[in-house]
């Protein structure tokens, strides 16, 4: 259904330039490397992804512990997703009005603090929730500062290959996290485990103090005005009109949240482990099922398969994420289902072509309101899955409630993929225009 001339032109000769490119991305990742600034920054962010999963499952466990309840430990995880919508418009804007560096400390050496409060044996579970809603916060100034940094320490196409490595470390520290947190937990205990967990960030915030330079706040231009920054309200408001009127980036956002369907197993993670009687361990691979195959899936479609076909794959890849859901129809043994994640993770890579094909269609006015609903509509998708999920679980068991809602996510999937049929070839045109342009 694309543009005929695209689907039929030889492609040798695009080929070639890829594989030019490609060798010209490894040289970036090498020398990005050599950047002692880029390593420290790297290394915190690995520490902070490390540290917030392996505090995700360890306070899933211990609410679980405490209530029995498949509802309270959802309520945990969800409290990942949630406050950054309300959060992310004010406290994003902290790493232009402070020291970048500064703000990375701060939060780290906050979010550790708070993190020990947690451990802390008796304390009541709503105070768990409001200390996770705490903790949660600081990560959206550190990302952004971090980001930030990113863009005064590298510039050009090394810095294309320094956000490649964040976002693959990203995958690898949340695998990590999560498999490593649940060994812990099923060692030591849930209280000594989040309490532990403290020193990650408290390590983090180390080694920005002496591994990145101190930098003042970029002063504006002469004459220049500070931008306003939109509030939720407006940000919502601008950024629906923008999306919602435009075919493609309407189906482009509405794939990228289904990921609030396929998701759900994440938040039900600890009760399913109950239900299969194991324990810690069999929790932390069940939440790390996906994310396995996200590493691999994105490195292969990301590195293997040309641009062009990555975009004609969008929408069957979308449907097939949730086809593996549809095993918790049966009583499947505990391995099998860590696999079948595994192949939803996988699938699930196309939210890298997804993501990628948003930033090509959205237009430069009005982008940041546009990317800011993407991923605050996200993050609502993915917690108020986890809550009605866990809702129902508590009613239904968690095998059926992850099957229906892999039946929803097939279905929703397959109208988008259908409508993104008749768009991609638009797309990877005007990609190739935008490519051509840039060689000239």
């Amino acid at each position: 259904m694309g543009n005929p001339s695209i689907d039929e032109a030889p492609d040798n000769e695009g080929h070639e330039s890829s594989k030019a490119q490609e060798n010209a991305w490894r040289s970036s990742y090498r020398d990005v490397m050599a950047i002692g600034e880029f390593r420290s920054i790297w290394l915190a962010h690995a520490l902070s992804v490390i540290g917030t999963n392996l505090l995700n499952i360890a306070t899933a466990l211990l609410v679980y512990h405490v209530t029995a309840s498949a509802f309270a430990a959802g309520v945990t995880l969800a409290l990942n997703f949630l406050p950054p919508l309300i959060g992310g418009p004010l406290l994003s804007g902290l790493a232009d009005i402070l020291p970048r560096r500064r703000v990375m400390i701060a939060c780290d050496v906050l979010r550790a603090g708070v993190i020990v409060l947690i451990g802390v044996p008796g304390m009541p579970v709503w105070a768990i929730w409001l200390l996770m809603f705490f903790v949660v916060l600081p990560g959206i100034p550190f990302a952004a500062a971090r980001a930030a940094l990113l863009t005064q320490i590298i510039q050009g196409e090394r810095y294309v290959a320094s956000t490649t490595i964040i976002q693959l470390t990203a995958q690898l520290g949340m695998l990590l996290g999560l498999i490593g947190g649940g060994v812990i937990v099923a060692f030591i205990g849930p209280h000594l485990s989040v309490m532990g967990t403290g020193l990650l960030f408290a390590l983090s915030a180390l080694i920005v103090l002496f591994g990145v330079k101190a930098r003042p706040v970029p002063e504006r231009e002469e004459g220049q005005e500070a931008p306003e920054r939109p509030g939720l309200l407006s940000m919502f408001r601008d950024g629906a009109k923008l999306v919602f009127t435009d075919a493609k980036l309407r189906t482009l956002v509405l794939l990228a949240w289904l990921a609030g369907l396929y998701g759900i197993p994440y938040g039900l993670a600890t009760p399913m482990a109950d239900e299969a009687g194991a324990g810690a361990t069999a929790t932390g691979f069940i939440m790390a099922g996906a994310s396995i195959g996200a590493l691999f899936g994105g490195l292969i479609l990301t590195r293997l398969v040309p641009p062009p076909t990555r975009m004609r794959l969008l929408g069957p890849l979308a449907v097939l994420t949730s086809v593996p859901l549809l095993l918790w129809f049966f009583q499947a043994p505990l391995g099998v289902m860590v696999f079948a994640l595994a192949l939803c993770g996988a699938a699930g890579s196309y939210q890298f072509v997804a993501n990628a094909a948003f930033v090509l269609c959205v237009p430069q006015e009005g982008r940041a309101q546009a990317f800011g609903l993407a991923a605050s509509g996200l993050q609502v998708a993915q917690g108020l899955g986890i809550l009605i999920a866990g809702y129902f679980a508590e009613r239904f068991g968690t095998g059926p409630v992850i099957a229906w809602a892999g039946v929803a996510g097939i279905l929703l999937a397959v109208v988008l993929a259908l409508r993104w049929s008749r768009m991609a070839g638009e797309t990877i045109a005007h990609m190739e225009r935008t490519e051509s342009g840039r060689a000239l």
